[in-house]
């Protein structure tokens, strides 16, 4: 955890301490996801502390952490469970050279492979896939538009062209992006513009949620992100629709940026550049904003603009071996690229917020799963078994809404949430008062 916190300190200049563990997240396996996940953590909660000037250490629970970054397991709306995990056609399939994994848990994605490999039932999948190379197969169905990754060894991530583009990039970057004068938006009641989907990004909105942001998420009408994931990831934050390509939609949204003191992005780079909505486009509009962005693959080589999620990144970048082998891939103990890049993302925001304070100016900050998983790899390795997962029930929290009483898993560290996900028509698209 120490290395990581150093990290994150070298990169946006807060404190790497001190910070006070009991128990560890019990997550296991063959690479430090306990050190990662806890401490990404400990980062945000020590950018939350110097942003509120407090100097009491900062203290983790261990367990609630194992819980935490794997919350989508715990949600329950009226005491069934979300209906969260992969889709059937989201695991791996044997090329004739190796392994691939599709990501298939969206329609539009499922239908992109279903051009490539002639059917969306994963039995057909796994006779045609062995007709294909590996790598021949992943370019084509993201040449259709879908999601996949060949599975590589971390050896072959680093000889290849996208892995070399990511080897050389710190965890992750913060720097000032326009002159303003200095700001002192409050912690709670800070507004989040929230242009984020599936997981990464939706847990970094959350964790500010929790500590009292007022998290405004914009969703498009089209491709709506699932249901259930919106009630785990979405918990403390309200949600509109609104239609970028529609001039009165766009026009509310650059009100809402006007009275913004911070925005979170989690779509792939470039997809948001129409709508001038890319962070340098930004930062001329609105210099007073922090812009955080999130992205699978980084902002350099040949994969930037290409879609990706926490599975496509493990098994791209060696990881999925690591926890497996070549013959057989594996996988991490939880979406741990996701949840913990969306909490360092989180520590991101609030170090541009501490540096807005001192020095004025706008700030822009960058992550992505690939940089998380670059640092994970190369972590030094303490392999262990996984412990027993702990009883949830003291780390559950239970909030109304109009569909049954909501539990989720509390939020390690901070504050409750004070909601459960405001999810579409409900809520207006403006600010509260504060």
């Amino acid at each position: 955890m120490r290395g990581l916190l150093a990290e994150v300190a070298a990169a946006t200049g807060l404190p790497a301490g001190p910070v006070e563990v009991s128990g560890t997240p019990g997550l296991g396996g063959p690479l430090a996801v306990d050190e990662l996940v806890t401490g990404a953590v400990a980062a945000q909660l020590l950018a939350a502390r110097a942003l509120r000037g407090d100097d009491a250490p900062v203290r983790i629970d261990g367990p609630h952490v194992g819980l935490a970054v794997r919350s989508e397991r715990y949600a329950r709306l009226a005491g069934r469970p979300v209906g969260l995990g992969f889709a059937p056609l989201s695991r791996f399939f044997a090329t004739s050279d190796g392994w691939v994994r599709l990501h298939g848990n969206y329609a539009h994605h499922r239908a992109a492979a279903a051009t490539v490999l002639g059917s969306e039932d994963p039995a057909q999948v796994a006779r045609v896939a062995t007709r294909w190379r590996a790598e021949e197969l992943e370019s084509a169905v993201v040449a259709a538009g879908g999601a996949a990754a060949a599975v590589r060894t971390p050896e072959g991530w680093a000889a290849s062209e996208p892995g070399r583009a990511v080897a050389g990039l710190p965890l992750l970057e913060l720097r000032r992006s326009a002159e303003a004068p200095p700001r002192r938006p409050p912690l709670e009641g800070l507004r989040v513009l929230d242009l984020t989907r599936v997981i990464a990004g939706p847990v970094a909105t959350r964790v500010l949620a929790s500590h009292g942001a007022d998290v405004l998420r914009v969703d498009g009408p089209q491709l709506p992100d699932l249901p259930g994931g919106l009630l785990d990831t979405g918990v403390g934050k309200r949600h509109v629709v609104l239609d970028l390509a529609a001039a009165r939609d766009r026009a509310t949204v650059e009100e809402l940026l006007a009275g913004a003191d911070v925005v979170v992005q989690g779509y792939r780079p470039g997809a948001l550049d129409a709508f001038g909505l890319d962070p340098a486009a930004l930062a001329e509009r609105h210099p007073h904003l922090v812009v955080v962005r999130i992205s699978a693959w980084g902002l350099h080589g040949p994969w930037a603009g290409h879609r990706g999620f926490d599975s496509l990144v493990q098994a791209a970048s060696g990881i999925a071996t690591v926890c497996g082998s070549p013959e057989q891939p594996g996988a991490l103990p939880a979406q741990a690229l996701d949840h913990a890049t969306g909490y360092l993302a989180a520590a991101t925001v609030l170090a541009g917020l501490v540096r807005q304070r001192a020095e004025g100016g706008g700030w822009h900050g960058e992550l992505s799963l690939a940089q998380t998983a670059r640092w994970l790899l190369d972590a030094p390795r303490d392999p262990s078994s996984p412990a027993p997962d702990p009883d949830p029930a003291p780390y559950l929290q239970r909030l109304d809404s109009p569909g049954g009483p909501v539990e989720v898993v509390a939020p390690p560290g901070s504050p409750p949430w004070t909601s459960a996900a405001v999810l579409p028509p409900v809520t207006e698209p403006a600010w509260r008062e504060r």
